[in-house]
């Protein structure tokens, strides 16, 4: 059995996807469904079972063993608001949360594979996984930190798999509901689509109007990424996911609106809240992801676009 925390969300519900392609469906989904439209992500889906995410953090307070072997745990669940203020709510989704499936999967020798995040680099221009480039810009990305930094404190007595995945910029199919969280490439298309019209930022950090960069990643390379390492031998560390390369905003919506044919560009005041604490450039350093062996090539950016404007959700 696989257990797919944040079950719902947009990259479990495609990791969810990825697994069936291979037929695999002794699932357990958990998630919440306060919000109901979540459940569109998982009904095309095929699980073993469905768990509320509130029942199972007690289920695995009592070490309870859920009913069957765990093969590997995929931990996407969190609180991924990156404006959430409220930082003890955030620290107890994304990091107590976290420690608390790490004992229970230890307990029982489970790989487990978790999402960390590019975040936790904030305004350095290197990404790479050392703690000299590392700089959180906000309470959500330092929750991923220190979780990374809790597993690497507790890596002698790790005897399976324990990888954090550092995602950089993913988008795809099954955001729509994320709302003001969707990615650039999702809001861009989704304008366009609309009313004809790209809203950018204005320049910022050195960088020209919409010349921003970051490594936009497509979600079905995500989940594979998360699957190789389930599978395989025992790893413990944290790997960035992204292609390698830096594309800028503009690069979107050019693409968007080569693809459908018209639209425009609108440069937008940079807000004031956002000042301090917006990242206007990553691009993922892959050296440690490729050491482990991960050799596939990433989805380009104009194909992964296409994909996504024929997503039913789009």
């Amino acid at each position: 059995m696989y257990i797919v925390t944040g079950a719902a969300g947009f990259i479990g519900s495609n990791v969810i996807g990825a697994l069936n392609a291979r037929g695999v469906t002794d699932i357990l989904a958990v998630d919440t469904l306060q919000h109901g439209d979540r459940f569109r992500n998982l009904r095309d889906l095929a699980i073993a079972d469905y768990m509320d995410i509130a029942e199972f953090r007690e289920q695995i307070r009592k070490n309870a063993p859920l009913g069957g072997q765990v093969g590997a745990i995929l931990h996407q669940g969190a609180c991924a608001d990156t404006t959430e203020a409220d930082g003890r709510y955030m620290m107890d989704n994304n990091f107590t949360f976290s420690k608390e499936l790490l004992h229970w999967a230890t307990d029982r020798n489970t790989a487990l594979v978790y999402a960390s995040s590019a975040s936790v680099y904030g305004n350095n221009t290197v990404c790479r996984e050392s703690s000299e480039c590392e700089s959180p810009l906000n309470v959500y990305a330092y929750s991923k930190l220190l979780f990374d930094r809790y597993v690497d404190a507790n890596r002698a007595r790790l005897t399976s798999t324990v990888v954090g995945l550092r995602y950089f910029n993913v988008y795809g199919p099954r955001e729509g509901f994320k709302g003001r969280m969707a990615s650039m490439v999702y809001q861009l298309h989704r304008q366009l689509a609309k009313d004809g019209v790209a809203r950018l930022f204005e320049g910022t950090d050195g960088y020209e109007a919409g010349e921003q960069r970051r490594d936009f990643v497509f979600v079905g390379d995500v989940a594979r990424v998360n699957l190789f390492f389930a599978e395989g031998p025992p790893r413990v560390g944290v790997f960035n996911v992204g292609t390698g390369a830096s594309r800028s905003f503009n690069d979107i919506a050019r693409i968007v609106i080569d693809e459908l044919g018209r639209g425009s560009v609108e440069y937008i005041p940079f807000p004031e809240s956002l000042r301090g604490k917006y990242q206007s450039f990553t691009q993922a350093d892959l050296t440690q992801l490729r050491a482990a062996g991960y050799d596939a090539a990433f989805t380009p950016l104009e194909e992964g676009i296409r994909q996504l404007m024929a997503a039913s959700d789009s």
